[in-house]
């Protein structure tokens, strides 16, 4: 008799989805334990837009074990800023903190299902935040963060067979209020390699094109990462 796979649980609206939550926040990709840390060169480039050239910085890097990230050789403050945050954000995406560390106080209540997926509305102590998750990948966030509300959309991703990396993604911040957009939808595409066959899996490539807003041009950015070297 052959095999045939099993259709996905559909989840009825206003039950319990808990454990379907947690089977995608347990599938994303997380650095093991003991993590060293890892150096390397970084550039950050911008094409020429308007009057402005194409404009091309380049440094070294390093990110400790204590995922603080040092960056040298980058003189220009708004590029030495901006490669210290992708850095940091990268590293903080990665900690490994478990389910219940995270989202103990938490409760989470399916909503309906779309092309996007399930939506997972949460309550307790981040009540008013929602996910959507679909194939045990959160594919939507919508999370309160310092008074400002982002949106997270996940088009694609990296299997590093160790769980999962947001390889396509846009990201729009708002007023939770009045849901007024604050700045423009910016979308990312991101490149992951394993530092070694045993990984850990480090950024390599970061491609961010924002949306103009209001005065605001539209713009593109890069951010590469070379050399990679595990302390």
């Amino acid at each position: 008799m052959i095999a045939t796979p099993e259709a996905p649980v559909l989840l009825a609206p206003g039950s319990d989805c808990t454990a379907a939550f947690k089977a995608a926040y347990e599938n994303r990709y997380t650095w093991a334990p003991g993590f060293g840390g890892y150096r390397g060169s970084c550039f950050w480039e911008q094409p020429a837009a308007g009057d402005q050239p194409a404009q091309r910085v380049e440094g070294t890097f390093t990110v400790g074990a204590d995922l603080k990230a040092t960056v040298e050789g980058i003189t220009d403050e708004a590029v030495h800023k901006a490669m210290a945050s992708q850095l940091w954000e990268v590293a903080i995406h990665r900690v490994r903190r478990s389910f219940e560390q995270t989202h103990g106080d938490n409760t989470f209540t399916a909503g309906d299902t779309d092309a996007v997926g399930t939506e997972v509305i949460v309550g307790g102590k981040n009540a008013g935040d929602r996910y959507r998750i679909k194939d045990d990948v959160v594919t939507m966030v919508h999370r309160h963060i310092h008074g400002t509300v982002v949106t997270i959309f996940t088009e694609s991703t990296t299997d590093t067979g160790a769980g999962y990396l947001s390889q396509r993604y846009t990201s729009q911040y708002a007023d939770p209020a009045t849901g007024q957009a604050k700045g423009g939808k910016s979308r990312f595409t991101d490149t992951f390699v394993p530092l070694s066959e045993a990984g850990p899996w480090v950024l390599s490539e970061r491609v961010v094109e924002t949306e103009a807003h209001g005065e605001t041009p539209a713009g593109r950015q890069v951010f590469r990462f070379e050399n990679l070297q595990a302390l």
